[in-house]
């Protein structure tokens, strides 16, 4: 198993673990800095064992921090969407 696998794996146990603490503002921080650990390290993974296993890691992410990516989609419909008349 690879350095990058094992930080991803590392990471996903870290966001269970946050997940399962309470928190006054809906984890919202947490999520932020999950995020900001979690680009690198898709990128690292992506570098280190091809583009298929990195999808596979940025789709367990996803799945963990479904409602930033909810929001996320939200936003982007919104401003790029756009309605055709």
């Amino acid at each position: 198993m690879t350095l990058s696998l094992i930080l991803a794996a590392i990471w996903a146990v870290l966001a269970n673990v946050l997940a399962m603490l309470p928190s006054k503002d809906n984890h919202w921080r947490r999520a932020y800095m999950l995020i900001a650990l979690g680009v690198p390290i898709l990128g690292y993974v992506t570098y280190q064992n091809g583009p298929w296993i990195g999808l596979f890691v940025l789709l367990a992410g996803m799945s963990m921090l479904r409602w930033p990516v909810i929001y996320a989609a939200r936003w982007f419909g919104r401003t790029f969407g756009g309605r055709a008349q």
